[in-house]
C-alpha cells in the first residue's frame, strides 16, 4: 500500500485530506507541524508528501528543503492558500513535484498524485537502467586472468580517477570501446556521456561536422545550427574509434582542440571550450603510420598520454573458458535461451581455434551454436569452424561473390529464413543482410 504524509497546520484540512486520501486506499501520516513534519518522514519514509507552504514553526519551503536533503528522490506536492508566483517559482527550484492552490479540488488532486506516481515510475526505470548500464561496464565484467588482462585492469583502475587521454590499441575485436566504456563508467564522471565516433566509418567532411558541430548556412545541406560531439561530451569521454583513419587535415584540427580545450564550429566564429575526456583506439600501428607520414607524431604523443594494448584471445587462451561461461550467460539472456553446457571435447575445441576476429569471433561463434542448439548443450556441429576437415572446397573454383551468396543462403535456409538469426549468425547488420539478400536475390524459405 502505497503512503502519504499530509504536513498540514488547519486541522479540519489535515482530517478532510487525511479521509479522503484513505478512502482511495492510500496509508495516511498527518502532521502539524515543520518539525513532525520532517520526523514523520523520516520514520514513515512515505511515497509521497503534501506539504503546506505556511506553517505555525517554520516555512514550509525550509521544510521542502530539509525532506530533500534527506531524500533527494522525495516526491513532494506544495499546497497554499496564496497563489504567489515567487514562492511558487522558489518551490519548484527546490524540487517540488507539483504546486497546488487551497482550496484543493478533490479530482485535480487525485489526478496530480496520480501523475506523480507514473513520473516516479518512470524515473525509477531509468535509473535502474543507467545504473544496470554502468554495472554492464565495470571491471569486472572484462573477462580474464591471464596476465595481459591483469595488466589492463590495473591501467583502467589507475586512469578512471583521472582526466587523461588514453589510446587503447589492440586487433579488431578485442574489446577496445569496452574497456573504454570501462575507464568511463568507473570514473567520477560516469554520469555525464560517453560519446562513440567512428572515424572510418565517416567522410573527412562529415567527421569534422560531427566533432565540431556547424553553423547554419557552413555547407550545402546546413539548413540548421548543430551541436559537435565535443560540445555533446560536455564533461564527459569521447571516444574516437579507428584513430588511425583520420584525415591529415583533421589531425591537425583535433590536435588543437586537445592543446588549447578550445574549437569552433565549421563555418562559425564563436569560441567553445570542451572539458572531455578523449579516449582514442585503433587496430593500426600508429607508429608504423607516423612513419609513412599518415600520422602525426605530436597528435600521437598528446593521445597517449596513458596506453593500454589488448592482447590477442590467441596469447589468453586461458581466459577461453572463463568467456565462454560469461558469453553464454549474455546470450541466453538476450535470446532468451539456457543452451549453458559446454561438453570437454567442445571447450578444448573453443581453446585451440585461433580465432583471429578475437573475442567478437567467439561471440557470433556461440551465439551460433545457441541459435541451432537443439537441447541445452553447446555441439562442436553448431560451430562454424574454420578448420581444415571443416572446410569443403569443390575443384570449381569460384569467385568470393559466389561463395558469400552460397553461404548466405545456407544460413537461411538452416533458420528457417529468420533474418535475425541469419544476421546474428553472420556477425552483420539487419540491413546489411537485407541488401545482400536483395544483391543475391536469395530465398528466405517459408518464413521470409
Amino acid at each position: 500500500m502505497r503512503s502519504i504524509l499530509i504536513i498540514e497546520d488547519d486541522a479540519l484540512v489535515r482530517k478532510t485530506l487525511a479521509s479522503q486520501l484513505a478512502k482511495q486506499g492510500f496509508e495516511v501520516v498527518a502532521a502539524g507541524t515543520g518539525e513532525e513534519g520532517v520526523r514523520a518522514f523520516v520514520e514513515s519514509a512515505p511515497d509521497l508528501v503534501l506539504l503546506d507552504v505556511r506553517l505555525p514553526d517554520t516555512d514550509g519551503l525550509d521544510v521542502l528543503r530539509r525532506i530533500k536533503d534527506k531524500n533527494r528522490r522525495a516526491v513532494i506536492l506544495v499546497m497554499t492558500a496564496f497563489d504567489d508566483m515567487k514562492t511558487t517559482v522558489e518551490a519548484i527550484k527546490l524540487g517540488a513535484f507539483e504546486y497546488l492552490v487551497k482550496p484543493l479540488d478533490a479530482t485535480e488532486l487525485e489526478l496530480t498524485i496520480d501523475k506523480a506516481f507514473q513520473v516516479r515510475a518512470l524515473e525509477e526505470k531509468v535509473s535502474y537502467l543507467v545504473e544496470e548500464k554502468q554495472k554492464e561496464y565495470t571491471i569486472d565484467n572484462i573477462i580474464g586472468r591471464s596476465a595481459g588482462m591483469r595488466a589492463v585492469f590495473k591501467l583502467i583502475g589507475s586512469v578512471a580517477n583521472t582526466r587523461a587521454n588514453v589510446l587503447i590499441q589492440g586487433e579488431s575485436g578485442t574489446g577496445k570501446e569496452l574497456v573504454a566504456k570501462a575507464i568511463h563508467y568507473n570514473s567520477p564522471w560516469r554520469e555525464e556521456p560517453f560519446i562513440v565516433i567512428n572515424c572510418s566509418a565517416i567522410s573527412d567532411t562529415l567527421l569534422e561536422s560531427e566533432l565540431f558541430g556547424h553553423v547554419k548556412g557552413a555547407f550545402t545541406d546546413a539548413h540548421c545550427e548543430t551541436r559537435g560531439k565535443f560540445e555533446i561530451a560536455g564533461k564527459g569521454t569521447l571516444f574516437l574509434d579507428e584513430v588511425g583513419d583520420v584525415s591529415p587535415n583533421l589531425q591537425s584540427k583535433l590536435l588543437r582542440v586537445i592543446e588549447s580545450r578550445d574549437f569552433m564550429k565549421v563555418g562559425g566564429e564563436k569560441v567553445l571550450k570542451t572539458e572531455a575526456r578523449i579516449i582514442a583506439a585503433t587496430n593500426q600501428s600508429l607508429r608504423a603510420l607516423i612513419e609513412n607520414g599518415k600520422f602525426r607524431e605530436d597528435l600521437y604523443y598528446r593521445l597517449k598520454v596513458v596506453e593500454i594494448q589488448l592482447p590477442p584471445l590467441r596469447d589468453r587462451r586461458e581466459d577461453i573458458p572463463d568467456l565462454v561461461a560469461y558469453l553464454l550467460e549474455k546470450i541466453n539472456r538476450e535470446l532468451r535461451r539456457s543452451v549453458r553446457k559446454v561438453p570437454p571435447d567442445v571447450m578444448r575445441t573453443l581453446t585451440e581455434i585461433p580465432w583471429k576476429g578475437n573475442v567478437r569471433e567467439l561471440e557470433n561463434a556461440l551465439t551460433r551454436a545457441v541459435i541451432l542448439a537443439k537441447g541445452d548443450v553447446v555441439l562442436k556441429e553448431n560451430l562454424p569452424l574454420d578448420t581444415e576437415e571443416k572446410r569443403s572446397f569443390s575443384d570449381d573454383l569460384v569467385s568470393l561473390d559466389r561463395v558469400e551468396k552460397d553461404y548466405i543462403q545456407h544460413v537461411l535456409s538452416s533458420v528457417k529464413g529468420s533474418k535475425t538469426r541469419a544476421s546474428q549468425i553472420l556477425g552483420i547488420s539487419r540491413p546489411t543482410l537485407d541488401k545482400k539478400i536483395k544483391e543475391y536475390g536469395l530465398d528466405l524459405g517459408a518464413n521470409g
